[in-house]
């Protein structure tokens, strides 16, 4: 059975508006400037705890740890006030399982934070397997993560794709041996992915 994998954020989801707000409380707590969404998006990619190292040295200052804890306590309470599925994915995710497609998510949020996105949205049932950045030892750009989610579902690379709007995607799911897909829609980029997607109504037609 193929397997489709796909990111989460800025790819399944636009969740940059989410993460604004729950970011500038904590800009606002350390009486520093707040950010931007297009700013947010530029920084999302590598997991919660490296998005406030970011933000942190936009301002020119290092990460104060209390913050990370703050932080994901504040995203995970508050997670899909504005943040939605990109126009198409719903539809995508249906049609690939009336074609027997198994779906996963592999992202490097934190799984919890993950899950009660997943469950405040209610896609979570989508997926056969979620895995997040605290799910193993390691976390994508390292091929590692992909391979970990070949591994728990019993897939060959050969049989798998990775979607996602990020070069950590594209390097991670290359290194694993899957194909590639950019999700062109996103916030990052995609050099050497081995196909691009410019909308999600594109993924049936590049998958199946």
């Amino acid at each position: 059975m193929p397997l489709a994998i796909f990111d989460l954020d800025g790819t399944l989801v636009n969740s940059a508006p989410d993460l604004q707000v729950a970011l500038n409380h904590v800009m606002a707590r350390q009486g520093l400037a707040p950010f931007s969404v297009p700013e947010v998006a530029l920084m999302v990619g590598d997991g919660a705890r490296a998005l406030l190292v970011k933000a942190f040295a936009a301002r020119g200052l290092p990460l104060v740890e209390a913050e990370v804890k703050l932080f994901l306590e504040d995203y995970e309470a508050h997670s899909a006030v504005l943040t939605r599925p990109y126009p198409g994915i719903v539809e995508t995710l249906e049609r690939l399982g009336i074609e027997g497609w198994q779906t996963a998510i592999c992202t490097n949020k934190p799984i919890a934070a993950t899950w009660a996105l997943l469950g405040a949205l209610r896609i979570g049932g989508y997926f056969d397997l979620v895995v997040g950045g605290d799910s193993l030892p390691v976390r994508k750009p390292d091929p590692g993560h992909v391979r970990g989610v070949l591994t728990q579902l019993g897939v060959d690379p050969m049989d798998a794709v990775m979607i996602g709007d990020h070069q950590n995607d594209i390097r991670a799911g290359s290194g694993a041996e899957v194909r590639t897909v950019f999700a062109a829609w996103g916030y990052g980029e995609g050099t050497g992915a081995d196909m691009v997607a410019e909308t999600p109504a594109d993924l049936p037609k590049l998958l199946l």
